[in-house]
Protein backbone atom coordinates (compact mmCIF):
# COMPACT_ATOMS: atom_id res chain seq x y z
CA UNK A 1 0.00 0.00 0.00
CA UNK A 2 1.18 3.00 -1.15
CA UNK A 3 1.87 6.16 1.41
CA UNK A 4 -1.63 8.05 -0.20
CA UNK A 5 -3.86 4.72 0.45
CA UNK A 6 -5.64 4.20 3.42
CA UNK A 7 -7.96 0.69 4.38
CA UNK A 8 -11.13 -0.02 3.77
CA UNK A 9 -11.25 0.18 7.94
CA UNK A 10 -9.52 3.50 7.83
CA UNK A 11 -12.65 4.87 5.35
CA UNK A 12 -15.51 3.03 7.71
CA UNK A 13 -13.88 5.26 10.03
CA UNK A 14 -15.03 8.65 8.63
CA UNK A 15 -19.30 9.11 9.08
CA UNK A 16 -20.28 11.19 6.05
CA UNK A 17 -23.95 12.07 7.06
CA UNK A 18 -26.61 13.85 4.26
CA UNK A 19 -27.86 17.04 6.31
CA UNK A 20 -30.03 19.59 5.50
CA UNK A 21 -29.41 23.06 5.99
CA UNK A 22 -31.88 24.89 8.33
CA UNK A 23 -30.10 28.34 8.22
CA UNK A 24 -27.52 30.05 6.47
CA UNK A 25 -25.99 33.30 7.38
CA UNK A 26 -22.95 35.64 6.47
CA UNK A 27 -20.12 34.86 9.00
CA UNK A 28 -17.77 37.75 8.80
CA UNK A 29 -15.94 37.11 11.86
CA UNK A 30 -14.12 33.86 9.51
CA UNK A 31 -10.97 34.67 8.38
CA UNK A 32 -11.68 33.59 4.58
CA UNK A 33 -15.18 34.64 3.08
CA UNK A 34 -17.43 31.98 4.28
CA UNK A 35 -21.11 31.36 5.90
CA UNK A 36 -22.29 30.47 8.92
CA UNK A 37 -25.05 27.11 8.73
CA UNK A 38 -27.01 24.94 10.81
CA UNK A 39 -27.55 21.65 9.47
CA UNK A 40 -30.31 19.47 10.41
CA UNK A 41 -28.86 15.70 10.57
CA UNK A 42 -32.10 13.93 11.73
CA UNK A 43 -33.33 12.90 15.57
CA UNK A 44 -29.08 10.48 16.12
CA UNK A 45 -27.59 13.76 15.56
CA UNK A 46 -29.59 16.64 15.73
CA UNK A 47 -28.85 20.15 14.49
CA UNK A 48 -25.07 21.29 13.78
CA UNK A 49 -23.31 24.04 13.04
CA UNK A 50 -20.69 24.47 10.31
CA UNK A 51 -18.39 27.27 8.91
CA UNK A 52 -18.29 26.35 4.88
CA UNK A 53 -16.00 28.82 2.37
CA UNK A 54 -18.51 28.40 -0.29
CA UNK A 55 -19.16 32.27 -1.15
CA UNK A 56 -18.18 32.13 -4.58
CA UNK A 57 -20.67 29.70 -5.56
CA UNK A 58 -24.08 30.15 -3.14
CA UNK A 59 -25.87 32.35 -1.17
CA UNK A 60 -27.42 32.05 1.88
CA UNK A 61 -30.98 32.27 0.83
CA UNK A 62 -30.02 29.48 -1.75
CA UNK A 63 -28.49 27.18 0.56
CA UNK A 64 -31.80 26.59 3.13
CA UNK A 65 -33.42 23.81 2.45
CA UNK A 66 -30.42 22.03 0.37
CA UNK A 67 -29.07 18.50 1.19
CA UNK A 68 -25.19 18.67 1.81
CA UNK A 69 -22.85 15.80 2.53
CA UNK A 70 -20.82 16.54 5.46
CA UNK A 71 -18.13 14.48 7.89
CA UNK A 72 -19.53 14.23 11.56
CA UNK A 73 -17.28 12.65 13.15
CA UNK A 74 -13.65 14.96 13.40
CA UNK A 75 -13.31 17.00 16.37
CA UNK A 76 -15.24 20.23 16.35
CA UNK A 77 -12.70 23.23 15.22
CA UNK A 78 -13.49 27.11 16.75
CA UNK A 79 -13.41 29.10 13.65
CA UNK A 80 -13.43 32.60 15.08
CA UNK A 81 -16.31 33.20 17.48
CA UNK A 82 -18.22 29.96 16.82
CA UNK A 83 -17.57 26.09 17.52
CA UNK A 84 -17.51 24.26 13.82
CA UNK A 85 -18.67 20.39 14.46
CA UNK A 86 -18.89 18.83 10.68
CA UNK A 87 -17.45 19.26 7.87
CA UNK A 88 -19.36 19.97 5.06
CA UNK A 89 -17.71 18.47 1.68
CA UNK A 90 -17.48 20.07 -1.47
CA UNK A 91 -14.60 20.22 -3.97
CA UNK A 92 -11.90 22.88 -4.47
CA UNK A 93 -11.90 24.17 -8.34
CA UNK A 94 -8.44 26.33 -9.38
CA UNK A 95 -10.39 29.46 -9.07
CA UNK A 96 -11.25 29.09 -5.85
CA UNK A 97 -14.95 27.99 -6.33
CA UNK A 98 -16.47 24.98 -3.88
CA UNK A 99 -19.21 23.12 -5.41
CA UNK A 100 -20.77 21.52 -2.76
CA UNK A 101 -20.90 17.53 -2.66
CA UNK A 102 -24.80 16.15 -2.53
CA UNK A 103 -27.21 13.51 -3.81
CA UNK A 104 -28.74 12.89 -6.87
CA UNK A 105 -32.25 12.41 -4.94
CA UNK A 106 -34.12 13.41 -1.38
CA UNK A 107 -32.69 11.22 1.14
CA UNK A 108 -33.90 11.36 4.54
CA UNK A 109 -31.30 13.40 6.90
CA UNK A 110 -29.13 10.98 8.54
CA UNK A 111 -28.35 8.90 6.05
CA UNK A 112 -24.60 7.56 6.16
CA UNK A 113 -22.54 7.57 2.91
CA UNK A 114 -21.14 4.28 1.84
Amino acid sequence: MSSNQISFEDFWKVDMRVGRVIEAAEFPEARLPAYRLQIDFGPELGIKESSAQITKLYRPEGLVGRQVVAVVNFPPKQIGPMLSEVLVLGVELDDGRVPLLTVDREVPVGSRIS
